[in-house]
């Protein structure tokens, strides 16, 4: 026999055994269901992934500025948190990442490329100013909403609408400070760092109090990372200065006070925001009392104390403006997104400028908040001085342009 006839027979006698196939069993309609159903998950689990709304926080996790950076990247992530656990933002979690620019403004350029590039919905940091002014190029480039503690008045001065300050710019808080040291000094000192921030700051002074009764009779020029303040304070003293005005970072601020103390300097000692913090009064002890700041933020302020127990309650050390700094930036944003009405980072920014916010109907927001055109904010401030190892408010200023 023919072998397809002998295979046609086989197939002949196999149906005769055990009848015709039925339609389904031919189909398998198992193989279906399991893809659609598959598909289905699949679907599924695109749509709640695409349901986060994406942050990245970009801060300073060591280097010169990891005072700063860690207590700014523990405020965003505090909020979030807050955020996550009623609810997330119009319905929607957040997720996040932390990464570390080691202080250096080219990895910090590189982070926000990468998150960027990776679609986040807002930027938290860089804190120093040199590395937002890097860094920036990159999130405008995203259209991506850039919330930063830098003070440098250059940063929102390059009209980047897509830069918003949880700090004074200098353009805010330096008038402030310069009625201050009016009303202490006819003959001042000035010490600031070599940076972004240090000569934003100088220069800022010197204008302010180009045409008053203080003038500046030295300025001191001191290095980021510094350790030996001696020259710098000889300096000072032999200037017949009768007030110094100190304006470097956190860990250099506490040496500094030290060497003063060291060297029997008994003049007032004023700054700006960083002097009086947590971490200097911590590092420089006894040293720090005396010190006199205009400070935007402190937990000590009463609108301020609850909130600071709740960071040292979470993170076992105390707070200093720049926590309050990254836990108000993100409450700001859900503000503004609830404000707009829809999740876009557009209206979102757009939502932000030329508005205001008031802590009754955003309490995240903690104090009632305005922001320019330029991404500038203004809000109530303070004096405050270091008083037997504690920082005291001496007395509220009022926003620069009460509205």
């Amino acid at each position: 026999m023919p072998a397809f006839i002998k295979v046609r027979a086989q197939q002949q006698n196999h149906h005769a055994q055990t009848g015709p196939q039925p339609l389904e069993m031919k189909m398998n309609p198992r193989k279906p269901l399991e893809l659609a159903l598959s598909a289905l998950l699949s679907l599924a689990a695109g749509a709640a992934q695409a349901q986060d709304i994406k942050f990245a926080n970009i801060v300073e996790m060591s280097g010169p500025g990891t005072t700063s950076g860690v207590m700014f990247k523990n405020g965003v992530e505090l909020a979030i948190k807050e955020i996550n656990a009623a609810g997330g933002i119009m319905n929607r979690k957040i997720s996040y990442t932390s990464e570390d620019t080691q202080s250096n403004p080219g990895v910090a350029k590189g982070l926000t490329q990468k998150a960027v590039d990776n679609d986040v919905f807002a930027i938290f940091g860089p804190v120093f100013s040199g590395s937002i002014m890097v860094s920036m190029a990159e999130s405008k480039r995203g259209e991506t909403p850039n919330f930063t503690g830098g003070e440098a008045s250059s940063i929102t001065q390059q009209g980047n609408p897509w830069v918003f300050r949880t700090a004074f710019g200098q353009s805010v808080s330096f008038p402030k400070v310069a009625r201050y040291i009016n009303a202490k000094s006819k003959k001042l000192a000035v010490l600031y760092v070599n940076n972004d921030f240090g000569k934003g700051g100088q220069a800022a002074i010197k204008q302010l109090l180009a045409n008053t009764p203080t003038q500046i009779v030295t300025e001191i020029s001191t290095e980021s990372g510094q350790v030996d303040f001696s020259a710098a304070v000889i300096q000072a003293k032999q200037s017949g200065a009768d007030a110094l005005f100190a304006y470097t970072n956190e860990e250099e601020s506490a040496r500094l006070l030290r060497e003063l103390r060291k060297q029997g300097w008994n003049k007032p000692v004023i700054g700006e925001t960083v002097l009086t913090s947590a971490k200097v009064v911590e590092l420089a002890g006894e040293a720090a009392n005396g010190a006199v700041a205009h400070v935007g933020l402190t937990v000590e302020a009463p609108q301020l104390q609850a909130w600071g127990k709740k960071y040292q309650a979470a993170y076992n050390t105390t707070s200093d403006h720049n926590g309050v700094k990254g836990y108000t930036a993100v409450y700001v944003l859900k503000a503004a997104i609830e404000k707009a009405g829809k999740v876009d980072r557009k209206a979102a920014a757009a939502a932000i400028r030329n508005s205001c916010f008031s802590a009754k109907q955003y309490p995240g927001v903690l104090m009632d908040v305005c922001f320019d055109d330029k991404g500038d904010i203004d809000r109530e401030s303070f004096i405050t001085e270091i008083r037997n190892g504690k920082t005291v408010v001496a007395e509220t200023l009022p926003p620069m342009n009460k509205k």
